[in-house]
């Protein structure tokens, strides 16, 4: 089996678009994968087509010596797109691994150590903030906390156990904190104001009193403040029994500082590259949960960095706030690896997201329950992905 070319695809998803890559190769074969061009990786494409063109007539069944080969080619710019593009072309090579022998791609990876893999809500509210994403997901948009108090109870209502949320901004209009990224004031300093802690406070109150007493709350803290910051804000709401504090520091050293100066646990590192990057924050326990994106750094490399995780003894939770093909790729991860802890996952979206799989996630009581079939079990709906044209 040889890989003769590739194509990218391109769906609009109301505010992002979700992107996706076909290998194909000479026995009818294909391969599919989800990447992501719509948050701080533009460009990917074009990086992913380069790649491509280096390994045509290539076996995909030999995928990791095709993924050593890509690192050394692109060694001298380590991480970032590259990695990307990289993991996306892996992800589709497995895929077809799986088609090629008949198998899941779980079953590559040593087969399913659970059946059912307990999800999260994530982003719970943080679409909502703004008017065009509401709109496109059919929600109300969050206008004040009595709002976010009937969210929580829609969680709980919905059988999930657990649900993350960024931190809210009802001002004159609502929006979301996030300085760390560029948008809104805050940045490039981080001081994070007494007041923002008071209200984000309130948010945490407000999801409890609506989601009950037994609701698992993740609180995502992001880039947005410096050590100082996430110091302020951690030690204030220590007493809330959240689930975790989701920090994201590109120092282990200080990210092991905080971890220190509370009680509430510490999930962090999905912002990292490969085992190299996650090696020093093992290194120094710096996080109760290790974060790993899928789509960034492949799935057969992402079992090294959970392998890697469990001899520090850390538990991991994939990074999935994209489409169903990402949801159903990470499933067939956390399916495998031992030292799951838990998965997130995307509710609010737009309509026509269940329409461009052929197999949609199957979610019981809060729990995702395992994909069937050979690779991912599932295929694109090019039609519908075509209807839906990149925004």
């Amino acid at each position: 089996m040889k890989i003769t070319g590739c194509e990218t695809l391109h769906c609009g998803a109301g505010w992002r678009n979700f992107s996706f890559l076909k290998i194909f190769t000479d026995d009818g074969l294909t391969g599919i994968a989800e990447y992501n061009e719509s948050y701080g990786s533009k460009g990917l494409t074009g990086v992913i087509e380069a790649l491509m063109a280096t390994i045509a007539g290539r076996n995909p069944c030999n995928h990791e010596a095709i993924s050593q080969q890509l690192y050394a080619m692109t060694r001298q710019a380590p991480g970032g797109i590259n990695q990307q593009a990289m993991a996306a072309i892996e992800n589709a090579m497995m895929d077809i691994k799986g088609k090629a022998l008949g198998v899941p791609v779980y079953d590559l990876l040593g087969g399913a150590v659970r059946e059912r893999m307990q999800l999260y809500w994530s982003h719970c509210g943080s679409y909502l903030m703004n008017p065009k994403a509401a709109e496109a997901i059919g929600q109300p948009q969050l206008r004040n906390l009595d709002d976010v108090v009937a969210l929580g109870a829609r969680v709980r209502d919905s059988g999930y156990k657990g649900l993350k949320t960024n931190i809210f901004l009802f001002d004159e209009e609502p929006g979301i904190y996030m300085p760390g990224f560029g948008r809104g004031p805050g940045g490039p300093a981080l001081h994070l104001e007494k007041s923002m802690i008071d209200k984000c406070r309130a948010q945490l109150e407000a999801l409890r009193e609506g989601a009950g007493p037994d609701m698992g709350i993740h609180l995502d803290i992001n880039f947005n403040c410096k050590t100082e910051g996430y110091l302020q804000m951690t030690r204030a709401l220590d007493d809330l029994g959240l689930t975790w504090f989701e920090i994201d520091l590109y120092d282990p050293a200080a990210l092991r500082h905080i971890r220190n100066s509370v009680q509430t646990p510490i999930a962090s590192c999905e912002s990292l590259f490969r085992l190299r990057e996650f090696r020093p924050f093992f290194e120094h326990h710096s996080m109760d949960v290790a974060i790993i994106d899928l789509p960034w750094n492949g799935i057969f490399h992402s079992m090294k960095i959970a392998a890697m995780a469990e001899a520090y003894e850390i538990n991991v939770a994939p990074h999935n706030f994209y489409g169903h093909l990402s949801s159903i790729m990470s499933a067939h991860m956390c399916a495998a690896v031992p030292n799951f802890r838990v998965m997130e996952i995307d509710v609010d979206d737009v309509p026509w997201k269940d329409d461009i799989v052929t197999y949609v996630p199957e979610i019981e009581d809060g729990h995702l329950l395992l994909p069937k079939g050979p690779g991912w079990g599932t295929e694109l709906n090019e039609e519908v992905i075509r209807a839906h044209p990149p925004i």
